[in-house]
Formats: structure tokens, C-alpha cells, sequence
């Protein structure tokens, strides 16, 4: 594979200074959301840790290395989830994080930024504008910006996903019964004996994609990755099929974790090198992938976190026979705006 920004080395030492709180996450085979599917469907859940998130990984690291050799401030811009996730490494290191968001951003996500105890400062506009005022503050204050999926801390802790997958796929490899001596007739669930060949990632601004997606390549190359966005927000997604970056004017979707419009061009990069595809999703297939992440698995996850069954949901031929794994990123949804979507009665998580 050709060289993406990201080293298999960093990765590995970034796992040994992340709180074990946000690593070993369940990966787990869920039967039930599998009847209608045709293939088998396991679940990487990032979603049990303080945060709710994947992004504590990323953000141990940066507040690791700024607690032993950085400023002790730090800024960063984000929808929801980097910030709560900045604010609690931030916090259990002694840093001053501020986080900058949209007022329009899900209130759920800001209070839990607050509660963290960081400093919130609300801009009247998209992520892009909060983008833009957290590097002025930057600039004025003489603090470190953290760029989610810029900086490789951010994609080299997100990474740790894929080491725990490559882990995983190796034990399974190694209990996989011999073959018989006499083949038979494939049955339906014939493909359930075996390891997963497809992990369906969410694409926003390329974190976790590049992250997970870099070791997979290095580690497991057999393996497909499958970079998943919505229709509403396709920046990301476009660039990678046109090779060059391609930015859009607005995004209109209700998985905001995964919203940008301005790709970064050292981001698309590294996806152009780990991703076998990008795909786009309609908004009614996310939200019929949290109601059945909701009723078949228990989990009440926020849109984005289901961009991965949207997609098997809306080519179920592509994925027949296979066994997929689908990153379920992020758990922080609005109580109100979730029971909208999802209807019937659901648990208040806010």
C-alpha cells in the first residue's frame, strides 16, 4: 500500500497512553438484525464510555502529549462529540479546552460540553464557521488547535478500532472449522461460520474512515472498507469519487456528526489510499437504520451511528453472503429529536 499519513507504529503506542475506559470495545455478532439481510452483521460499539463516542480515543492522545510537553489550553471546533471528548481528556490532565460549536448543534451535545467543564462559545452558522473561529481563537490566544482528522492524533487514535478488528479477525480465523471433506449445497446461513470480510465505516471528515481504514489496509488487506455518508452532506464522499477535493454550499441531513462541506485536501489523501469505496445514503434509510438499531439491537444511537446499516439497508445485493461489521460511532442524540425519528416510546438519554 502506498504511505498515508498514519504509521501502524504511532498507532500501537497511542493505544498504551488512551484510558483503558474507551478501548477493548464489545464486537459482537447480532443475529437479530440480520433476518431480511442475507449476510451476517457484527457490531464494533463505541458508544459505552463516558463520551458516548469513538472520539475519546483521538482526544487521549492529543491531551496526553499536550499535559507532557504542550500548551495547557487547547481550542477545537465540533459538532457534539470531539468536544465532549476534549473536555473530558482536557479535564483529567488539567488543560483549559475550549470548544466552539454551532447554536444550532444538538443541545444534548453542548450541555454535556459544558458539564465537562469546558469553555462553550456558540457561533450563529454551520461547523465551517465554527472551523474558522476556533482558529482565530487559536491565533489570538496563542493556543493549541486541535483539527479533528487533521491531525494525526485524531486518526492515529481512531485507528485503535482497527487494531482491535485486526485482533479479532485473527481469532476468528483460527477458529474456523476445516473445511469438509465432501462440499454441500451453500446454505442461507452458510456464511456465518466466517470472519468478517467488510467493515462499514461513517464518513464526516475522515478520523475514523482514514484511522481504521489505514489499518485494515496495512493489516488485513483482504478485508473491504466502505466509507458511508448522507446524501445531504456528500463533500467528503464526492472528492473521493472525483479524486480532488469537492466542497458543497450547504448540507442538510439529521446526522450532523458527519456534516462538512470542505473537505481536507491531506485527508482525502490518506482515503483515496484505505477506502474501497464511499457511498451515499438517504435520510430514510438512516432513520430506519436507528429504529432497527433501536428494536433488534437495544441500542439508541444517534444518525450518524447508523449510517452502516442504512447502507446494507439500501443494497442488500452487494452485501448478500458477506459478514459485515458496522462501527456504531456515537450515541449522544437529542431525547426529543430521537423519538421524532424513531417514534414509540424510547429511553430519555439526555
Amino acid at each position: 500500500m502506498q504511505k498515508t499519513r498514519l504509521d501502524i507504529a504511532r498507532i500501537r503506542a497511542a493505544r498504551r497512553v488512551i484510558d483503558p475506559v474507551f478501548l477493548g470495545t464489545p464486537l459482537y455478532r447480532c443475529e437479530a438484525l440480520e433476518p431480511g439481510f442475507g449476510c451476517a452483521v457484527s457490531i464494533k460499539l463505541e458508544t459505552a464510555n463516558p463520551v458516548r463516542s469513538f472520539k475519546g480515543r483521538g482526544t487521549e492522545v492529543v491531551a496526553s502529549l499536550l499535559a507532557e510537553r504542550g500548551p495547557r489550553a487547547v481550542v477545537c471546533a465540533s459538532a457534539g462529540n470531539l468536544g465532549q471528548a476534549l473536555a473530558w481528556s482536557g479535564r483529567g490532565r488539567g488543560l483549559e479546552v475550549t470548544v466552539v460549536a454551532s447554536r444550532f448543534a444538538t443541545v444534548a451535545k453542548l450541555d454535556r460540553i459544558r458539564a465537562l467543564g469546558a469553555r462553550l462559545e456558540l457561533v450563529d452558522g454551520d461547523h465551517e464557521l465554527a472551523r474558522e473561529r476556533a482558529a482565530a481563537i487559536a491565533r489570538y490566544e496563542g493556543i493549541r488547535l486541535v483539527e479533528d482528522s487533521l491531525d494525526l492524533e485524531t486518526c492515529e487514535g481512531a485507528a485503535t478500532i482497527g487494531l482491535e478488528l485486526v485482533e479479532a479477525l485473527g481469532q476468528a480465523e483460527s477458529m474456523e472449522p476445516a473445511e469438509p471433506a465432501e462440499r454441500t449445497e451453500p446454505t442461507e446461513l452458510a456464511y456465518t461460520a466466517r470472519p468478517f470480510d467488510t467493515v462499514l465505516i461513517a464518513l464526516g471528515g475522515g478520523a475514523l474512515a482514514t484511522g481504521v481504514g489505514h489499518v485494515l489496509k496495512t493489516l488485513a488487506p483482504g478485508v473491504e472498507v466502505i466509507c458511508v455518508q448522507p446524501s445531504g452532506a456528500p463533500a467528503m464522499t464526492r472528492s473521493w469519487h472525483a479524486r480532488r477535493v469537492v466542497t458543497t454550499d450547504s448540507t442538510d441531513t439529521i446526522a450532523d456528526g458527519v456534516a462538512g462541506r470542505y473537505p481536507i485536501p491531506a485527508v482525502l489523501d490518506d482515503l483515496l489510499l484505505v477506502a474501497d469505496d464511499a457511498v451515499l445514503v438517504r435520510e430514510e434509510s438512516i432513520v430506519a437504520g436507528m429504529r432497527m438499531l433501536h428494536d433488534h439491537a437495544g441500542l439508541v444511537v444517534e444518525p450518524s451511528a447508523a449510517l452502516g446499516i442504512a447502507a446494507i439497508l439500501e443494497d442488500r445485493d452487494r452485501f448478500a453472503g458477506r459478514h459485515v461489521v458496522t462501527v456504531v460511532c456515537g450515541s449522544n442524540v437529542d431525547a426529543d429529536a430521537y423519538r421524532r425519528w424513531v417514534g414509540g416510546d424510547t429511553v430519555n438519554r439526555s
